[in-house]
């Protein structure tokens, strides 16, 4: 029997010693030990530029047993994009979400983001978000994370027993570098500067690395890290009733001081040959301090009721509807107001102080037998974050100033984008009224935690049965545990609540897509002010909610290798045990916050359990020399989200709106989604590095989670938000219900040509349906999947120069978050250009100016329910809901290694 024409230890074994990647090489440098291979069979991949990256990409997924893509940085600290996750976006069938101007969530082959994984060198990485409206899910946020301190991440889109289960879309796993991988006294520093197009101010940006190891290379040190401090602009324009239930348009600012800060530290020592001990820590902080600033037009009658057949609303005969046309959810969709009767406006700002940090510690161990390994990790990773404290002060015409700002021209919401075409709406600080108020039903802090330790043993034995040739298994335990809290500002009745409006802004900021010149609010004053009031902070029992688990799981996998075929096959065994505590609604008396009154002065806690089993298939089969036909099969689950587990939680009371009033009873008894797969590809490799493929994938979805409603419900609690407070909520609960189905094709083409040019392309097809009674909005389509995507990149490069230029699309897909109330849009197509221009000064200086968004694209964002859903009447009918203001990003930096 001939051997197998690819041999993946081979690979591997250059791969780790001459790319310095984050594989743990010691059971790799053992296997090669045992395999000897003619210097003829070994292909050197030396990961330098462009193309080499792309090499390294190809060849991961060529000798992979599973269906896998990789993404591999040029250079040390050189990641193909320095937004990690718009590097995710260029490969096949990945989907990256941006909030705040950066990618932070990734969807894989049509599935929600919440059912992609993460990790980091194989283990969980916990991760909460700085904004108390969060949805509070167990997806990854890759802001948090600088590309310089990354070798790589891989793709699994199918599954295999020996991956941490958790991604039904797939599975990222983010590697970081190792000392003994790389040169004794291995240094990198890089400086850039960044600007943007929309706020024009320049931020800097640090990183650097070192590794050091001894003569013998049995031990190393690898420091890492990297810092940026910008300020990042959004403006645009939203569109929503006012809390009146009037139309209205607002246009907005969104400013956030984005401070970033990463640690990273490996140590290795390998006393033997067989023995390897490591520890690893990894700190991320990023401060998201952050102003809003929102002007609302009424597009409906000047503040005095909601006609909507174009006559004066009640008590107000003297001031006719500006709206000339509503659409069927009753929103108005074409306003005119005349400059002989402008309208009043009001302006607020929000000021919000936020924060979140994850930090991981790692210790492992890997030692090589006589036909077997083992490998060993044990760490803990932890994560805070939340809003520490919020403020919100408002304008209006009833004020000694500001009256005098008033609106007239035409509101066009007729399209997907909201168009204003009238008065110059920007005003300085002198038409801001003397004094101001603080609101104090804002003053809010909300801290979440997310923590988790965890353990895993794996033992791989060499067998020679037949074709079967390796037997890995394994054994993994967490305890995971997701926390939060809010408190709640009690003020102190002696005190006044009056501040002075100069005291309160400095400087200038611009307000809406056509960036009007306003006041620039100065958020710690907003904030000491708001705070200069409060008597104590109080817990809020109905916003309370901790999530444990336990989770074991085991497993067991066969790899076999035949004449012109390859894979694996196992199973992997999981079980969790699952405890959510909170308060619970008992009509126990208030204490002195009000809000708590009716929820129980002790936590209850209820407990309940699963387990499954998930198989998995992969096989290769090698039609040709360079011609491969790749099949997988197997089943991966995703856990309910921690916003489905807890007790019960109370939404939208008290605030300035009516109607969103409701509470959610969660339980811990929900099963995880569960999906069964496969794949089908043929992948064809040519020349120096090249690739043509195209893939096939199904994914059967069961288990959904369902929100069921209940309308006017009794819990014995008055809802003082109502125009008559009475006992009369919403009440949601979940359940396991429906299911639903992605297929799809992926097409790739990598091609390099000989004269230093080279063409990275591909399109994929993901045509899913999810069962619509999962939403609110009845669309059934899954969260952030688009039905076509595509990347084309070109590139060329030498020895001193390169330039690549790469466009990213997407159609539309569906954006929920913030909850019920404020989420549930439609994205619109997007599509962006990035360039980037390299110059290699020396061997060890190189220069490089990036552009992101060359084309500068709108975020675009509507509301696509029908008519009477339950989402609020701004997000049904196509009204055109929230739009930003496209900006391009240029950043230039210099950089030594050596």
């Amino acid at each position: 029997m001939r051997p197998s024409i690819f041999k993946k230890t081979v690979l591997a074994t250059n791969i780790a010693i001459l790319l310095g990647s984050a594989v743990s090489i010691s059971a790799v440098a053992a296997d090669a030990a045992a395999t000897t291979a003619a210097p003829e069979n070994i292909e050197k991949i030396e990961v330098r530029g462009i193309r080499a990256s792309n090499k390294a990409n190809i060849n991961e997924k060529r000798f992979s047993n599973a269906v896998v893509d990789a993404v591999t940085a040029e250079d040390i600290g050189k990641f193909p994009d320095s937004d990690v996750g718009q590097a995710l976006g260029r490969v096949p069938g990945v989907t990256v979400g941006r909030t705040f101007g950066q990618g932070s969530s990734v969807s894989i082959r049509g599935t929600d983001p919440l059912m992609t994984l993460t990790t980091l060198n194989g283990q969980n990485v916990a991760s909460t978000g700085w904004y108390d409206q969060m949805n509070v899910d167990r997806s990854f946020n890759y802001s948090m994370l600088p590309s310089e301190l990354i070798g790589g991440m891989e793709v699994y889109k199918s599954t295999q027993a020996n991956l941490v289960e958790g991604g039904i879309g797939g599975t990222v796993i983010v590697k970081t570098r190792k000392p003994l991988d790389m040169d004794a006294n291995s240094v990198f520093v890089s400086a850039k500067g960044e600007y943007g197009t929309v706020n024009e101010d320049v931020a800097p940006e640090l990183s650097g690395l070192y590794s050091w190891k001894n003569d013998d290379e049995t031990f190393g040190v690898l420091v890492a890290g990297s810092y940026i401090d910008r300020e990042y602009l959004r403006t645009g324009t939203e569109a929503d009733l006012d809390w009146g239930g009037r139309s209205s348009v607002q246009p907005s600012s969104f400013l956030q001081q984005q401070e970033r800060t990463a640690l990273d530290a490996t140590l290795q020592f390998r006393p033997t040959d067989n023995l390897e001990l490591g520890a690893h820590v990894l700190s991320l902080k990023l401060g998201a301090d952050s102003i809003g600033a929102n002007m609302y037009i009424e597009t409906d009658t000047n503040w005095a009721g909601a006609p909507k057949d174009g006559t004066a609303g009640p008590g107000n005969t003297a001031n006719p509807s500006a709206c000339k046309q509503f659409n069927a959810a009753g929103v108005c969709t074409l306003s005119v107001t005349p400059e002989n009767a402008p309208s009043d406006v009001f302006f607020q700002n929000w000021a919000r102080k936020g924060e979140m940090t994850s930090d991981t510690f790692e210790l492992n161990a890997d030692y090589k037998g006589d036909g077997f390994a083992i490998s060993g990790v044990a760490g803990k990773t932890k994560a805070e974050g939340g809003t520490q404290m919020s403020a919100n002060f408002g304008y209006g015409w009833w004020g000694d100033k500001f009256g005098q700002v008033k609106w007239a021209g035409t509101v066009d919401a007729t399209g997907k984008q909201v168009d204003i075409n009238g008065r110059d709406m920007g005003f300085t600080q002198d038409q801001l009224d003397t004094t101001v108020s603080t609101s104090t039903w804002t003053g809010i802090k909300g801290p979440n935690s997310d923590e988790e330790t965890y353990f895993q043993l794996d033992v791989d034995f060499d067998l020679d049965l037949g074709v079967i040739n390796k037997f890995e298994t394994g054994v993994r335990y967490t305890q995971h545990e997701f926390e939060k809290s809010e408190y709640r500002a009690i003020y102190d009745p002696t005190k006044t609540n009056e501040f002075k409006t100069s005291d309160l802004y400095s400087g200038t900021m611009k307000l809406g897509y056509d960036g009007w010149t306003i006041p620039k609010a100065d958020l710690d004053a907003m904030i000491n002010a708001t705070e200069s009031l409060v008597d104590q902070f109080a817990y809020s029992r109905s916003a309370y909610g901790l999530i444990e688990e336990d989770n074991l799981s085991m497993y067991g996998m066969f790899s076999f290798d035949g004449e012109g075929f390859r894979g694996n096959f196992g199973l992997r065994y999981i079980q969790t045990d699952v405890t959510s505590s909170g308060h619970v609604i008992d009509n126990s008396p208030a204490d002195i916050l009000a809000v708590n009154q009716g929820w129980s002065e002790e936590l209850h806690s209820v407990k309940d359990s699963y387990s499954d089993v998930l198989p998995s298939f992969n096989i290769s089969f090698d039609l040709a020399q360079d011609l491969i036909l790749r099949m997988s099969a197997g089943q991966a689950i995703t856990r309910p989200n921690y916003d489905n587990l807890f007790l019960a939680t109370l939404t939208g009371f008290p605030d300035d709106r009516k109607g969103n009033e409701a509470l959610t009873k969660g339980t811990p008894g929900l099963k995880p989604m569960k999906s069964s797969q496969a794949d089908l590809s043929l992948e064809y490799y040519y020349g120096d590095g090249n690739l043509v493929s195209a893939t096939y994938f199904i994914k059967d979805i069961s288990n959904f989670i369902v929100a069921s409603s209940e309308f006017n419900q009794s819990i014995g609690i008055i809802n003082n938000d109502l125009e008559v407070p009475a006992d009369s909520w919403t009440v949601n609960t979940y359940e396991n219900a429906g299911g639903g189905e992605i297929d799809g094709v992926e097409l790739q083409l990598n091609h390099a040509f000989d004269n230093g040019f080279g063409v990275n392309a591909n399109y994929t097809y993901a045509d899913g349906s999810a069962p619509s009674e999962v939403y609110t909005d009845n669309i059934g389509m899954f969260t952030e999947s688009s039905k076509h995507s595509a990347n084309l990149v070109g590139y060329w490069e030498n020895d001193d120069f390169s330039a690549r230029a790469a466009y990213n699309w997407r159609s539309e897909y569906m954006v929920r978050e913030y909850g019920k109330y404020y989420g549930n849009r439609m994205h619109d197509a997007f599509g962006t250009l990035d360039v980037t221009l390299g110059w290699n000064v020396t061997e060890a200086i190189a220069l490089r100016l990036e552009i992101v968004n060359l084309t500068a694209e709108d975020d675009v964002q509507y509301g696509a329910a029908g008519v009477g859903t339950e989402v609020k009447p701004a997000l049904q009918d196509d009204f055109p809901a929230w739009s930003f203001k496209g900006e391009t990003t240029y950043k230039l930096g210099a950089s030594f290694v050596f």
